[in-house]
């Protein structure tokens, strides 16, 4: 048994453990897990996706007290059976259903727990089922088990380091898309895969928020930001590189944001709402002079089974998610960026004493965390 292996098994363990609970407490007597976020939770990291951009996965789990069943088609059962081991990880058997055979998975599924498709739980809204329990299970996997952790926090030591590397061999006048894909080649490699790379430089950093790669070469600056996933999980991470020395005004930016990461971070501790984040997130910016500074980009949030569990901003009080605890075991990926390129992303895992920082590498020159000595962090001089 190699240590994936035995790892995955300890993460399906726990997430059952956890939704059985959970079922029991709600009294719901089955659910149904069709996206990848959720299958690849409930099944410790085993489904591959053949579509990585497909909404549903190609495997569906069912679960209910007394059985976990999982549900595929024909042209993925045999590799499903012979290299995922689904009998190690929980599940009794795999039901194969035709490829070609639009809605079969939905009737399988009520057959299987004996009950009409509008009366079980999935996990997001579908014609097909009736109750969707996706929020809940959002909530019940945001505090990582210890299997995950250990996978998190060796994605994010690979993730860093495919980005690092990509930027310490940057070379002035080298294309955005060439740059990419040497990024994108050392995720690969390791088993990761980019769900979200930007990669751009000079002048469209500072004017856009995303200069997504097209071609251009980059001579002063590079900026690559990516969020890389391996088997089920996620970490987001941004870096740049510069080729002349950091301007004072570029460094006063930079600062600026990392300043306000500190503030963020000091606030994201056990028993926090994330609405006190948020809150503390709004003041840092007043602080800074950039009252609603947050308003101009997308700002993260919990980092785990998708790239962000779910992102709020500082106004959105009404949300399930503002009142919304931390806990141990909690990933967070929190992204304050300032207009004219500056901005700040790291993976963290909350700990009793605070964030851990996780996505770090010991080759990267620059001193990094939120606790640095150095407020610019994660910007090289080559």
């Amino acid at each position: 048994m190699t240590e994936h292996t035995k790892r995955s098994e300890l993460r399906a363990k726990a997430a059952m453990k956890r939704l059985l609970s959970w079922m029991d407490i709600s009294g719901r007597s089955a659910v149904v897990l069709t996206k990848p976020s959720s299958v690849e939770w409930i099944t410790g990291g085993i489904s591959q996706p053949v579509d990585r951009s497909a909404y549903f996965s190609d495997i569906w789990a069912v679960v209910t007290c007394e059985r976990s069943t999982l549900i595929t088609s024909n042209v993925e059962s045999s590799r499903v059976w012979n290299e995922a081991y689904p009998r190690s990880h929980g599940f009794s058997e795999v039901i194969t259903v035709p490829w070609y055979e639009l809605n079969t998975r939905a009737q399988v599924a009520a057959e299987i727990v004996g009950a009409y498709p509008s009366a079980l739980g999935v996990d997001g809204e579908s014609m097909d089922f009736g109750v969707d329990i996706s929020d809940d299970l959002i909530a019940l996997r945001l505090a990582l088990s210890s299997p995950e952790l250990e996978e998190l926090k060796s994605l994010g030591l690979d993730a860093t380091v495919a980005v690092e590397d990509g930027l310490k061999t940057w070379q002035p006048g080298e294309s955005d898309r060439s740059l990419q894909a040497r990024v994108s080649y050392g995720l690969e490699i390791s088993g990761a895969r980019p769900v979200v790379i930007i990669v751009g430089g000079d002048e469209r950093v500072e004017q856009y928020r995303h200069p997504l790669a097209m071609g251009a070469p980059m001579s002063r600056m590079a900026m690559v930001v990516v969020v890389a996933e391996r088997r089920g999980l996620h970490v987001a991470t941004t870096r740049f590189a510069s080729a002349e020395t950091i301007t004072l005004k570029t460094r006063r930016l930079f600062e600026t944001v990392r300043r306000i990461e500190s503030d963020i971070l000091r606030t994201s501790l056990p028993g926090k709402t994330y609405g006190e984040v948020l809150s503390a997130m709004d003041l840092a910016y007043e602080r800074e002079g950039v009252p609603n500074g947050w308003r101009g980009h997308y700002q993260g949030g919990p980092i785990g089974f998708a790239q962000r569990e779910f992102e709020i901003a500082p106004n959105q009080r009404n949300s399930r998610w503002f009142s919304q605890s931390m806990e141990v075991g909690h990933a967070v990926a929190w992204n304050p960026s300032l207009e004219g390129g500056a901005k700040v992303e790291d993976t963290y895992v909350i700990t009793e004493s605070g964030p851990d920082l996780i996505t770090k590498s010991p080759s990267w020159p620059s001193s990094q965390g939120w606790e640095a000595d150095s407020l610019c962090a994660n910007v090289l001089e080559v």
